[in-house]
Formats: structure tokens, C-alpha cells, sequence
């Protein structure tokens, strides 16, 4: 590959005495490609290797540029994921307990996927930056927005200095790993149409996944919950789908805004449940025909959301290569998951 350059408003080294600067005064961030580890990823343009975790390669200017630009409220909600571990579902949720007292019939999920409604740092609100910050500034109190990037790789603004609140989801790998695999044979930007299942499994296990390792993103989130439970709340999506009152009202008090009495007593959780139902999602006229951008189907964020469909995809022999990495991994940590 031709060697080729990142511009995006941060230094590789901020004690440079010869770093450059744009027409705006900005400092600027020169990353030679070349120099960066790559590997083959689902989408055409690969992954490249940046902080010991494997980002899209067209993703990482825009995770450069969040990391050094981005100033924190001390209310925002950062909602964080990897990738296909439901993340569209727990977006509806969060926005729902947001502003349930801001809409009756006329909630805005019933005509926008909710990735419109709650925004990706990395492909949305800091793609092109500076020119295109998607009325991020001016966003109203208390700002929700979400990320793939791993914990440690946000903005030392987050981890260190705000008193901004992060959510994450996790989900048994086995079913992110046949989401995964339906979502990028759906997807625009694929590099091909013989990625089998048995190659994203072997890709899963070596770590070599957008967004990095899935072992290293969960247990980067899960002790960073143990260790700082006021900052970091660490879902499970199987408890989400079976326990939904009591996590949804779990999820409620740790944003700061709990159901009252009367709420409880009213119904408003069980109806915030049944709005945001995958069933509910997915029927929506939006949601089957319209499009997140040119080509990538919103219906694309939709398919089963069961616990454990892995198994009608996986052979048992892929199921177990996974489950001994698991246990590997996981290993004194005191985060399991359910893989059977």
C-alpha cells in the first residue's frame, strides 16, 4: 500500500517542536499508514492497527479526532458497545428513558432509526471534522451519544476529567458472531461475498475484529465497572431480554433519572419495553425501507435479537473454539457468560 497520511487535529507527539498547523490553528496529526500494522477486515478498506486495537481503516481519523477534540459535559451519556451486541436496541431504550416525559404518541423512533437519534462518535459526529460536527455542540442536556471504541482508547476528557456517565452492553460472542457475520454480508462496503462463516469465526478468535479483540473490549468495560461503578454500568444483553423491568429501571437510576411511584404504578416501564421491542423496531416503515446512508439498508440493524440463535449457525467444533477462548480469557475476572 502507497504510503498516505491522516489529517486530523492532533499531534503524534504534543512535545514536538516541529509539529505543523492548519489554516485554523490546529495542530496536525500525520499517521503514515504504511508504518501501521494492517489486516484484512470485511470491509473493503481494511483495519489498521492503532493503540493495540484494529479500527476500520477510514474510521481512525475520525477516533483521532474525537480523542483530542472532544469536551465532555459532566451529565453526557456515553453509551459503548462492540459492535452486534445490541447496540441499536439499547440506543431505543436509553433515548426512550431520556425523554419519556418529552413524547406521548409521538416518539421519534416511529419515524428515525434510532442510530439518527443517538449518534456514533467515530462514523457520524466526527466524520470530517472540523467541518461537520452533526449539531453535536448544540445538543440539549443531558447528551446521548455512543461508541464502539474500546475503554482504553476514549478520550482522557472522559475517563479522567468529566463526570459524564458511560453505559455498556455486552452479549454472549457466540451470537455476536453470527449477527456480525449477517451484518457484513448485508453491508455496502463488504470486501466480498466469500466470507464464509467459518473464516469470520477463525478472524473472532485471533482478535483480528473491527473495534479490536472482543476479550479485551468486554473486560476492558467489565473492570473498569468494578472499579469505578459510579462512572461505568456493564449490561448484559441476556439479562436485558429476560429481566427488562428491573434492568431498564437498574439503567433509569444510573443516569439520574429514576421512575417514580407513579410511573412504575402508571405502567411507563412496561411501555417503554413494548416501544422499543425488536418486533416493534423492525415493522416500522422506517426501518424496512429506509436507509442510514446511500446503500446501507436501515432493515440491516434488524434480524432475530434471540438468545442463543448461534446454534442453528455454528458447528459444534466452532462453538467450542470459542467457548476455551472464553474460559481463557475470562479466567478469574468474574465476568461469565451463558454459552449454551
Amino acid at each position: 500500500m502507497a504510503s498516505q497520511h491522516f489529517s486530523c487535529g492532533q499531534n503524534v507527539d504534543d512535545n514536538d517542536e516541529n509539529n505543523n498547523h492548519d489554516d485554523r490553528g490546529g495542530s496536525i496529526l500525520e499517521i503514515v499508514i504504511s508504518d501501521l500494522p494492517k489486516s484484512n477486515g470485511w470491509r473493503k478498506d481494511g483495519l489498521i492497527l492503532y493503540q493495540n486495537c484494529w479500527f476500520p481503516f477510514h474510521v481512525l481519523p475520525n477516533v483521532l479526532a474525537f480523542q483530542k477534540n472532544f469536551i465532555p459535559k459532566d451529565d453526557d451519556i456515553i453509551m459503548t458497545s462492540f459492535p452486534k451486541s445490541g447496540t441499536t436496541w439499547l440506543k431505543s431504550l436509553l433515548f426512550s428513558i431520556l425523554n419519556r416525559r418529552n413524547y406521548n404518541n409521538n416518539n421519534p423512533l416511529l419515524t428515525t432509526v434510532p442510530h439518527h437519534l443517538v449518534s456514533f462518535f467515530e462514523f457520524q459526529i466526527y466524520a470530517n471534522y472540523p467541518h461537520n460536527l452533526h449539531n453535536f455542540t448544540t445538543m440539549p442536556s443531558p447528551r446521548l451519544v455512543s461508541t464502539h471504541i474500546p475503554y482504553a482508547s476514549l478520550p482522557d476528557s472522559i475517563l479522567k476529567v468529566s463526570k459524564s456517565r458511560i453505559i455498556y452492553i455486552s452479549r454472549n460472542p457466540l451470537d455476536v458472531i453470527v449477527s456480525l457475520w449477517y451484518y457484513a454480508s448485508g453491508h455496502p462496503d463488504r470486501l466480498s461475498d466469500e466470507w464464509t462463516i467459518e473464516y469470520f469465526v477463525d478472524k473472532f478468535c485471533k482478535g483480528e475484529t473491527e473495534f479490536g479483540s472482543y476479550w479485551d473490549h468486554v473486560l476492558g468495560f467489565w473492570k473498569a465497572s468494578l472499579d469505578r461503578p459510579e462512572k461505568v454500568l456493564f449490561l448484559k444483553y441476556e439479562d436485558l431480554k429476560e429481566k427488562s423491568v428491573c434492568q431498564l429501571k437498574r439503567v433509569a437510576e444510573f443516569i439520574g433519572l429514576p421512575f417514580s411511584q407513579e410511573e412504575e404504578s402508571e405502567g411507563v416501564v412496561e411501555q417503554i419495553m413494548d416501544m422499543c421491542s425488536l418486533n416493534k423496531l423492525k415493522n416500522l416503515d422506517v426501518n424496512k425501507h429506509g436507509e442510514f446512508k446511500p446503500k446501507l439498508h436501515n432493515k440491516l440493524f434488524f434480524r432475530k435479537g434471540q438468545i442463543g440463535d448461534w446454534i442453528n449457525h455454528l458447528t459444534p467444533s466452532m462453538a467450542e473454539r470459542v467457548n476455551q477462548i472464553v474460559a481463557e480469557k475470562l479466567s478469574d475476572s468474574g465476568l461469565s457468560f451463558r454459552m449454551s
